[in-house]
């Protein structure tokens, strides 16, 4: 391989480093939606619990004008803190782990 090739192939891997940033960045803006039973969930580009909606027929589909808005609120509070709590607890996990296999070098992209 001639120097020449190899400046091509850096460039072209720089290029792929750029390309695979900007996507990474267009997905951690993007908002996925999921949907069930009258519940909403979204979440970042990225899989970050971003927020949830819960339905008065998915708490009480006999009798949905039961159920206040105020059991709706604490509901969606008290889940979205259990998914924020958990979502942290294995992100740090991974970051240790990583950190333990690369020698506490940073990787973009991995830690």
């Amino acid at each position: 391989m001639n120097m020449g090739q190899m400046m091509q192939m850096m460039q072209k891997a720089q290029s792929i480093q750029k390309k695979l940033k900007e996507t990474q960045d267009e997905l951690a803006e993007a908002e996925f939606e999921g949907v069930s039973g009258g519940v909403v969930v979204k979440c970042n580009g990225k899989g970050n619990f971003k927020s949830i909606k819960i339905s008065k027929e998915a708490i009480n589909p006999e009798k949905p004008e039961s159920v206040d808005d105020d059991t709706i609120e604490m509901l969606e509070d008290v889940i979205s803190t259990a998914i924020l709590q958990a979502t942290e607890k294995a992100t740090q996990e991974m970051e240790a782990k990583m950190r333990a296999i690369t020698g506490g070098i940073s990787i973009p992209g991995i830690c």
